[in-house]
């Protein structure tokens, strides 16, 4: 038998093309037309509708390169509208988790769900349901994998999206397939295609004559993990159709949390280097707050342009311990700012700032210190902490940076500062501030 189906059974859920679906919805004259989502400061493409991708649009192409020949051809080109692309995704998840009680969200736009002990269900009319609900309820048409290993279901996945056999269903399930058609479409899925493999490795195998996910799944797993790495063991296991990989229902907290942005322009004055670093240091304690998590240290950087001749190039960072954990964005914000002075210097034109959250550990243990930095000690921090929720809360009800810390800047909302990314070509946030909410006016 070439194939040993394990009794698991996963579906991923991938949002297509995500981005340019979210702008899509709220605005349906993007529809049939080639559209590119650009990442921070409209720099290189990071979506493409099919569209885009018939022109030749590569992922990851400086917009400024390809921008006279693609507008010519009527293509669009929008900025990164992160928070709406957030608050979709959540929508979405929120529908598929519905689906199954053993929920993995993979990414902004993927999530695993297992249905192991669904084999009495007709899983190809469950995963048309589960499509259809997405796109009724928040507009993003969605491809789903269904197989016996994650793996096997993130390649079904990709079938779904790009395979003629599966393309106008959207959907690919593996566990229905005989072992010959298992065969054939894994023969015809590269190796550098499949799911933890990657170029490097890709190249690799193929000098010894490994090319294909079907060639994968052939190979001895101990030769693999000889020659390779356990990771690559358990792929080509898992291609086989033994379960190697969890369900992970939550992700695992972050070791490291780190804020940064590239600048809409050279800063070369301190006092906007300290509004950024304070915005920065005011995103991460919120993440790290999310997480439950607390931080002894912190990392400050700057960077100078790295490819501009012309500029003088700096590079600092500096790395500020704490007398005790905190998760509090007033005490984080001054030991940032205390990390900025120290290597700032005059003279430079920065195009890049930074914070690095180091030595996080859960914020329900707590070392006791001798000579606490908090005056008034636990019931002082217990104020602090409130502060902390109803900061959080008021910018979850309201909208971010409906409240924000002095220096983050007094006037942050009447004009945009130097260092704030470039978005010529932002959408309206339609989900998330009453202002540009989505009007439909009467004819």
């Amino acid at each position: 038998m070439l194939f040993t189906k394990s009794e698991k059974t996963f579906a991923l859920i991938d949002g297509n093309a995500f981005y340019v679906s979210c702008e899509r919805v709220f605005n349906p004259k993007l529809s049939g037309r080639p559209v590119v989502v650009l990442s921070n400061n409209d720099g290189c493409v990071v979506a493409r509708s099919d569209e885009a991708k018939a022109l030749g649009v590569a992922m990851g192409a400086p917009y400024f390169k390809i921008r006279k020949p693609y507008e010519k051809a009527g293509g669009i080109a929008l900025s990164s509208n992160y928070t709406l692309y957030a608050d979709l995704s959540s929508r979405m998840m929120s529908i598929i988790g519905q689906y199954s009680d053993r929920q993995e969200i993979y990414s902004i736009d993927e999530s695993f769900l297992e249905w192991t002990g669904f084999r009495h269900f007709d899983l190809d009319r469950l995963a048309v349901d589960l499509r259809q609900r997405v796109g009724q309820w928040v507009g993003i048409p969605v491809g789903i994998g269904i197989g016996c290993t994650k793996t096997l279901a993130k390649l079904a996945n990709r079938l779904a999206k790009k395979h003629p056999d599966f393309r106008r269903a959207g959907i690919c399930n593996l566990t229905a397939l005989p072992d010959a058609a298992l065969e054939r479409y894994l023969s015809g899925f590269e190796a550098g295609d499949v799911w933890g493999v990657g170029p490097r490795w890709a190249a690799k195998l193929a000098r010894q004559g490994i090319r294909t996910a079907f060639d994968l799944s052939r190979v001895e797993p101990a030769w693999v993990r000889q020659h390779y790495n356990v990771v690559l063991e358990r792929t080509a296991w898992e291609l086989r159709g033994v379960a190697c990989l969890s369900q992970e229902e939550a992700p695992p907290t972050k070791q490291q949390i780190v804020s940064s942005r590239s600048f809409g322009r050279l800063v070369g004055d301190l006092a906007s280097l300290r509004q950024a670093v304070s915005t920065y240091t005011a995103r991460a304690t919120e993440k790290l707050r999310q997480q439950g998590s607390q931080t002894q240290a912190l990392t400050v950087f700057l960077h100078t342009p790295p490819f501009n001749t012309q500029e003088p190039q700096y590079h600092p960072s500096v790395t500020v311990r704490l007398q005790e954990p905190s998760s509090d964005t007033l005490t984080l914000g001054k030991a940032a700012l205390s990390g900025l002075e120290r290597i700032y210097q005059p003279g430079y034109r920065y195009q890049k700032a930074g914070v690095m959250l180091l030595e996080l550990s859960s914020a329900r243990v707590e070392q006791q210190v001798l000579f606490p930095q908090t005056p008034g000690g636990t019931r002082a921090r217990s104020s602090r902490e409130r502060l902390m929720e109803t900061l959080d809360r008021v910018n979850r009800e309201m909208g971010r940076d409906s409240l924000w810390t002095a220096s983050q800047g007094i006037h942050r909302q009447e004009a945009s500062p130097n260092w704030r990314m470039q978005r010529g070509n932002l959408s309206p946030a339609y989900t998330t501030r009453w202002d540009q909410l989505p009007q439909v006016k009467a004819i």
